[in-house]
């Protein structure tokens, strides 16, 4: 809850009342971090489709509440739509989380959902339900040289004749 500047924040706590422990404290078994990691990944498609990215999410940055994983420190949190780095930052925030849990779960180091869960807001198609696999089609085709130098050089003729214009109407 936010009110005039202060900040209002609820204690996480354990299972007996204790302070939640940060996710790095926790030795997880495999099956237990592949179920975390598909909790984390959830949340973080949540509020990419609410538009937030974290943007420092870590092991460091989650607790491990009575009630499950809770994502804390959010002050560094962006706008997706509003930053031009969004898409580094979230694919560093998913990366982050797939070295923590890979550590446990090997087979979760060679996913990409970063990149996935990106490619999915781009386009439009992200929603909570969402099933995602943590890989993604890369799209090598060459590209189009040729069109792309007849779009600068019509640019580049439009404003030289701007520039030749307005010197013009000067006199």
């Amino acid at each position: 809850n936010f009110f005039e500047g202060v900040l209002l924040m609820e204690l996480v706590t354990g299972a007996n009342g204790e302070a939640a422990p940060r996710l790095n404290d926790l030795a997880l078994t495999a099956e237990r971090a592949r179920a975390h990691h598909l909790t984390l990944i959830r949340q973080v498609v949540r509020m990419l489709c609410a538009g937030i990215v974290h943007g420092d999410l870590s092991e460091y940055n989650v607790l491990a509440g009575s009630d499950g994983l809770v994502i804390i420190d959010l002050p560094q949190a962006i706008d997706a739509a509003a930053n031009n780095n969004a898409c580094g930052m979230l694919v560093r925030d998913m990366d982050n989380l797939a070295a923590y849990f890979g550590r446990f779960a090997p087979e979760l180091l060679t996913t990409d959902y970063g990149r996935e869960i990106w490619s999915l807001y781009q386009s439009g198609k992200l929603h909570p339900d969402i099933t995602l696999t943590g890989r993604i089609e890369y799209h090598n085709k060459p590209v189009n040289i040729a069109g792309v130098m007849r779009v600068v050089n019509t640019v580049l003729k439009k404003e030289a004749a701007w520039q030749r214009y307005k010197l013009e109407m000067r006199g």
